[in-house]
């Protein structure tokens, strides 16, 4: 073997590399055990502790943060982890009809109608049907005349074609919904979770956002469904607002003190405060950062509460001495110190000392250097204290760079937005020192510009320490005072922390009991050989584990499922390797020979069978979300630290048990006969199969136009909820006639484990509002209550999922043409290796056969199997199907053109050739099934309710591929190229 020394480096430097990337779970996984053993349960103390040190060194070695350690620990999904998964559409309908300024034309507002209704079943954008429903309606209708408003002639002629229109309303919803991306972005913030993720949805109006370990699911739904609402505020100066911070800090000293004698003395303490705050100041930021002992640091949390968290702005004068700096920022707090903050200062006693015109506001984002967030005090004004000027005057915004090439922001007012910013601006230039003005979205302050000059006319540049980004962002936010683009939630999936925990439990019963019969079952058939394929599977699961880690993957319970697969499909590699080895042997070579040839001669079908594999799992990858790309990251990783562990670690095993002399034995007595003589008819009794397949698909192919299949809720529309049952008694019966009455007659109940229950409704499905959530909750609840099925409350709902009917049809749609484009490219992948069109055909067939006889499968026995349901987990387990198919059938396929080659002659009958080659794998293909099937066996029985169905679909796939890569892809090459293959 060449390149030992390589393999071994790399092997080292992958393990080391590894350890690290696991290191960071061990280390937050310790923190947040502490942390749960120091509040003993109380988990607003537990949080507050995890917050406290979040930005202290809690790796030993080599003093990472704990939140740095965060967000490096291995990533669990919403399915494992618990919390809440939601699908935001930003209402195109309304950006179009406030970008014509709500014009009342009949032949307009119908066609937004007809568009809104097409957009239900089409995947088609909406502007695209909007004109053309416009069209249709006006067929010489000019769109120009209702879009080209005094407000956008820059942008829009009023002789513009139709065409230009529907260009310009194209790029202005995209705006529109990078607009809400960059709200919605800064609204999770709020949460305060740990790995929130957002995501635009490619080409569509779509925002698909992950929120692990929320537990309140309403509050994220009033909070992302809410309008954005663009203000512009007056700000007071950093000197007026001092007093009135320290002020609170010693209000809030004294309260910390025992009797009322003394807060009264602290509190009539203020103006002194006033007079020494700035000595006061500079001790107070000494002490703070003196952290050499924790009974100071706790000292001057005790004397000053607020203080000793939020810095006022300062700066050093010509003698040293720390003065308030200038402006509209009151202070400056770190991130872990905030919620802590806004406690103190909306308690009711501070709250009563607060000027009612004014308001305190965070920036958006931390300063670049110091990771610090502003605080500003907002001024308000007028008889409603308000804002000075509203975001709905805005014409424009956009990024552009002044003449030194600095990023900076142009803003555009319509003409009555700028008459009034010429008076605010001129009132702010005028004062001493100059007064800044806050853009506020959200209760959050993006930038607050200090005005320099009057600015008339309307346009205005808003400059600072920008990054090119910041000015993009900053554009986006202005532009959403102008156009009205709501986010509504159209998909939600919702899974409760119970829920989670049990799904981390099953998952990891299920690994455990996998790798054990994978053991079990490689040493009883391959002997001594079988431990070193052991090995190899612990060392890949290893190296899985770390790669996923390292990559920021999500580990969802399908990737789980992925990394069970694995360690059925890890040993395919090894299994192809030792029934060469042992063909070698029976050839008579010696060991070393045998082991040697028995490792080249197998490389061309490991190699082919699993980049076919590879393939499938990059177009789930592609075409997938969410859960779906979580297995296929796993199944795609899976594969590559398989052949690493399969070819090299497993043969540099090898190599020095035989320096060592070490007797390696590939059977035990009872296996080592197994197969060897096979000669089984499968080309002379191939119509058999042909009939029995057509058969079953043609009763499939009854079963779906008659009765159809069951759909996930994520394939039909509704909402779905797993629901938690105290009395297991109840039958679904019992659910059903409880539930039927209220929700309507097509309300699904299945059973979902021992205690719990599945049920899906349409009940008021297109009432797409956070009220109706709540409500259909709410009367779920009261119906199963009144039909003493159960006491239950909200806590006894487990998980929850919302999907609208277009988001449902999309899906279908995609499902279809991600299982014929996998179809075609594993085809053209068989074409470009065999180079013999008759295999590629046969590869088409075998596959497009093992999906429609599952499909069939699924719909012939819907009412029988209650967990047989189509959904996007289904097509995943369709594809792998067809992936596992693929890489069976490839390794028939390699050994059939190598004995073609050898067998060239005209007395040797392609017939013949052939099934000598099926029967001559049969080991390899009947051994690696068993493997699969064992495992997914336990997978289907302790993997957990969650994966029941997506574990017994590759169950039955596995199996029906096994069958037709020997009984349908290769007597099918026989059938089409009986005079091309000699």
């Amino acid at each position: 073997m060449q390149g030992k020394g390589v393999i071994k480096f790399f092997a080292i430097i992958l393990a080391l590399a590894c350890i690290y990337q696991l290191s960071f779970t061990w280390v937050a996984h310790k923190v947040e055990n502490d942390a749960h053993i120091y509040a003993k349960g109380d988990t607003a103390v537990e949080k507050a502790y995890l917050d406290s040190i979040s930005t202290q060194p809690v790796y030993p070695v080599l003093g990472h943060t704990y939140q740095y350690c965060l967000e490096n620990e291995l990533a669990l999904g919403l399915d494992l982890k618990g919390g809440m998964n939601v699908t935001m559409q930003i209402s195109l309908e309304e950006v179009v009809r406030a970008l014509s300024n709500k014009n009342p034309d009949p032949v307009f507002n119908q066609a937004l109608v007809n568009a809104t209704a097409a957009m239900k079943t089409s995947q088609t954008d909406y502007v695209t049907l909007f004109v053309k429903e416009y069209e249709k309606l006006a067929p010489n209708g000019k769109l120009a005349a209702i879009f080209s408003t005094k407000d956008n002639q820059a942008n829009l002629k009023y002789n513009a074609s139709n065409s230009e229109v529907e260009k310009y309303l194209k790029s202005e919803s995209e705006t529109a919904v990078q607009q809400s991306y960059t709200v919605l972005n800064t609204r999770i913030d709020q949460f305060g979770v740990t790995q929130p993720n957002i995501s635009r949805e490619k080409a569509t109006n779509r925002i698909l956002i992950e929120l692990p370990g929320v537990k309140d699911p309403a509050r994220v739904r009033k909070l992302l469904s809410g309008t954005a609402k663009l203000e512009f505020y007056e700000t007071f100066q950093s000197q007026e607002v001092y007093p009135l911070l320290s002020s609170i800090d010693n209000l809030l000293a004294a309260k910390n003190k025992a009797n009322a004698k003394d807060t009264a003395k602290a509190v009539t303490a203020t103006d002194t405060t006033k007079k020494d705050g700035l000595a006061l100041l500079n001790k107070v930021q000494k002490n703070a950062k003196d952290t050499s002992a924790s009974a100071l640091r706790s000292k001057m949390a005790s004397d000053h509460p607020l203080f000793s968290m939020l810095v006022p702005p300062v700066y050093a004068d010509a003698n040293g001495q720390q003065q308030l700096a200038p402006g509209a920022i009151a202070g400056l707090a770190e991130q872990k110190d905030i919620s802590k903050i806004n406690d103190l200062l909306n308690s009711p006693e501070v709250k009563n000392i607060i000027p009612r015109n004014m308001k305190l506001l965070w920036g958006v984002k931390p300063r670049e250097k110091s990771k610090t967030f502003e605080l500003y005090a907002i001024k308000l004004t007028g008889a409603e204290n308000g804002p000075v000027l509203a975001g709905d005057v805005i014409n424009d915004a956009r990024s552009v760079t002044d003449q030194r090439g600095n990023p900076e922001v142009e803003m555009t007012m319509n003409s009555t937005g700028a008459q009034k910013w010429r008076v605010i601006t001129a009132e702010a230039a005028a004062t001493t020192p100059k007064k800044s003005i806050a853009i506020v979205l959200d209760d959050n302050v993006y930038s607050a510009p200090t005005v320099q000059n009057e600015i008339s006319g309307g346009i205005s540049s808003i400059s600072g320490s920008f990054t090119v980004d910041d000015t993009k962002d900053l554009a986006n936010v202005l532009k959403a005072g102008r156009l009205d683009a709501p986010a509504r939630i159209i998909g939600e999936d919702v899974v409760g922390p119970s829920l989670g925990a049990q799904s981390i439990q099953d998952s990891l019963l299920s690994c455990l009991l996998g790798f054990i019969v994978v053991l079990v079952f490689m040493i009883a058939y391959y002997n001594r050989a079988g431990t070193i394929a052991v090995i190899a599977v612990i060392i890949n699961v290893f190296f899985l584990m770390g790669v996923l880690t390292s990559l920021h993957a999500v580990l969802t319970v399908p990737g789980v499922a992925g990394i069970v697969l694995t360690l059925g499909m890890a040993v395919d590699a090894n299994v192809l390797i030792y029934e060469r080895v042992r063909e070698e042997l029976a050839l008579g070579k010696s060991l070393r020979l045998a082991v040697s040839d028995g490792f080249k001669h197998a490389l061309s079908s490991i190699l082919d069978s699993n980049i076919s594999t590879f393939l499938t799992g990059l177009i789930l990858f592609i075409f997938g979300s969410g859960p779906i790309q979580g297995f296929a990251t796993t199944l795609m990783i899976g594969i590559v630290t398989s052949l690493f562990c399969s070819l090299l670690i497993s043969r540099l095993m090898f190599e020095w048990l035989l320096d060592k002399g070490g007797d390696i034995k590939f059977s035990n007595p009872w296996s080592s006969h197994t197969f060897k003589n096979a000669n089984y008819a499968f080309v002379k009794n191939r119509s058999k199969f042909y009939i029995f397949s057509g058969l079953f698909i043609a009763a499939g192919f009854v079963s779906m136009f008659t009765q159809g299949f069951n759909y996930g809720v994520d394939f039909q529309g509704g909402r779905s909820y797993v629901v938690h049952f105290e009395n297991k008694n109840v039958t679904d019966e019992d659910v059903r006639g409880a539930v039927e009455d209220v929700l309507g007659r097509g309300t699904q109940v299945k059973t979902y484990g021992t205690d719990k229950f599945s049920i899906t409704t349409n009940y008021l499905i297109e009432e797409n509002t956070t009220a109706t959530d709540t409500k259909v909750e709410q009367t779920l609840i009261e119906a199963l209550n009144k039909k003493a099925v159960t006491q239950m409350s909200k806590k006894d709902i487990l998980s929850s999922q919302k999907v609208q009917a277009t988001v449902a049809d999309g899906l279908k749609k995609s499902a279809v043409w991600t299982v014929l484009f996998a179809i075609l490219i594993i085809a053209a992948y068989i074409l470009l290796r065999f180079r013999k069109w008759h295999f590629s055909v046969a590869a088409m067939i075998a596959t497009a056969h093992d999906a429609l006889m599952v499909l069939s499968f699924f719909s012939i026995f819907r009412n029988v199997i209650p967990f047989l349901e189509i959904d996007q987990a289904f097509i995943a387990a369709v594809l792998t199907v067809i992936g596992y198919s693929i890489n069976d059938t490839v390794v028939v396929f390699d050994r059939i053109r190598e004995h073609l080659h050898l067998h060239h002659s005209k007395a040797d009958k392609p017939e013949e050739v052939i099934n000598t080659a099926i029967n001559s794998t049969l080991s390899r293909t009947i051994i690696t099934a068993l493997t699969v099937l064992f495992v997914l066996i336990i997978l289907f029985i302790f993997g957990g309710d969650v994966i029941r169905g997506f574990s017994f679909a590759l169950l039955i796939g596995i199996i029906f591929g096994t069958y037709s890569s020997i009984c349908v892809a290769t007597p099918v090459i026989v059938d089409f190229g009986k005079k091309d293959l000699r």
